[in-house]
């Protein structure tokens, strides 16, 4: 069972013909089963601004409407990623699954940051709790979008669901440091495969790319570059089963 993280551009557009060939060619010869794409892909990145536009916010609804209908005709078992989606007062960050062209959402993101090109706090308000894991045949996802891998709980939380697998879409700077570090933790304390995408514009300083899978043990499987853009790995379910069942994943909390 083949899993799937890719880089994609910034203001990514099923238009452009270069990354969509690629990105359909790639799922297609690798047999991929579950395809984990960038947060929020399409168009602009809202929260590069720390002043809410409603046009804007409507604008970037309208895209991901466009580039999902388009997504849904990848040959992948399940794709997830994050979209825009009308909230009372602002917008909400909301994680989905595509699965035989249908949509389901999962989870909306509950933490934000604050900070110079990621005004996330202007932008976004969950409406829906979240992290519960989403079942797709075999496989047992939990998502945990962007920022949310910082804090570890959940990855262990999604463990005590049955996970094997934690997908990540990302929206984040070039620096790696904190995110493989996040992204070692999680796998630790869960088993799980943990796979993440990323949005990328190195020309531009704003976004790393980055995409990686990391094993149930925590080492580091394969990585994105610019040259090398979508890549895959072979899931193992008993290297799942035997993380789960070592050291520290076995260890329970006593209060």
């Amino acid at each position: 069972m083949h899993i799937t993280c890719c880089e994609l551009p910034d203001r990514f557009d099923t238009a452009d013909s270069a990354t969509w060939d690629g990105l359909h060619k790639h799922v297609e010869d690798q047999g991929t089963r579950l395809l984990v794409i960038n947060e929020m892909p399409f168009g602009q990145w809202l929260a590069a601004s720390d002043v809410y536009d409603a046009a804007q916010a409507a604008e970037s609804i309208y895209a991901h409407d466009r580039g999902i209908a388009k997504l849904g005709k990848l040959n992948a078992s399940a794709i997830i990623s994050s979209r825009p989606i009308s909230s009372p007062t602002k917008l909400a960050n909301e994680a989905f699954l595509l699965r035989d062209a249908g949509y389901t959402a999962i989870h909306h993101k509950h933490y934000f940051p604050e900070q110079s090109g990621f005004f996330e706090k202007t932008w976004f308000e969950p409406t829906r709790p979240g992290f519960e894991v989403i079942e797709v045949g075999p496989l047992r996802i939990g998502v945990l979008l962007c920022t949310e891998l910082m804090f570890t709980e959940w990855a262990r939380h999604y463990r005590r669901q049955g996970a094997n697998v934690i997908a990540i879409p990302r929206t984040s700077g070039v620096s790696m440091r904190y995110w493989h570090t996040a992204a070692a933790m999680a796998a630790l304390v869960s088993g799980c495969y943990v796979v993440s995408s990323n949005r990328s514009s190195l020309d531009k300083g704003a976004f790393g790319g980055g995409g990686f899978i990391f094993s149930p043990t925590g080492s580091l499987l394969t990585r994105t570059t610019p040259d090398r853009p979508i890549v895959t790995v072979e899931l193992d379910f008993e290297a799942v089963t035997s993380a789960q069942r070592a050291y520290p994943c076995y260890v329970e909390e006593i209060i």
